[in-house]
């Protein structure tokens, strides 16, 4: 069986994104497969969120730590992409830390990224994740390098 696992082109970029758009682009991968929702986007922040259901807890009844990770680096992720530089090719992930200060168990847990350094080579993407009553269960930092054609 032959499939594309190719990159997926990046929505145009005049300061804000269709959150609608970038939703669609995690359509057959993980962030759709988790029901990642972005929400809003803007130049150096995204907002996105993510039915808390059963498939995304952990055995024990609570969210499942690499859920969080996944909604938080998602956020992170679609920004680092929309607020690449003129001429990159891309970015992949160098580092991770996440700090869990709570959980959920039902509801939407949701996230805002914002980008604390952008620079030629990295960018720093901070998160914090919420549950339904604003409570925040989770800290999230990420380094992205940024690749150059060669």
């Amino acid at each position: 069986m032959n499939r594309d696992y190719g990159a997926r082109p990046t929505p145009a970029y005049p300061g804000a994104a269709d959150p609608a758009e970038l939703t669609a682009l995690g359509i057959g991968r993980l962030p759709g497969t988790l029901g990642i929702k972005i929400t809003g986007a803007l130049h150096g922040r995204i907002e996105a969120e993510m039915p808390v259901v059963p498939a995304v807890l952990a055995p024990n009844g609570y969210l499942h730590a690499a859920s969080v990770v996944a909604l938080a680096d998602t956020a992170a992720g679609f920004g680092c992409r929309l607020s690449l530089p003129s001429g990159a090719a891309g970015f992949t992930t160098l580092e991770q830390k996440t700090s869990y200060v709570g959980t959920a168990r039902t509801g939407t847990v949701r996230t805002v990224a914002v980008l604390v350094h952008g620079g030629r080579s990295t960018q720093v993407w901070d998160a914090e994740v919420f549950d339904d009553d604003g409570r925040r269960i989770a800290l999230f930092r990420c380094t992205q390098l940024l690749l150059w054609p060669k």
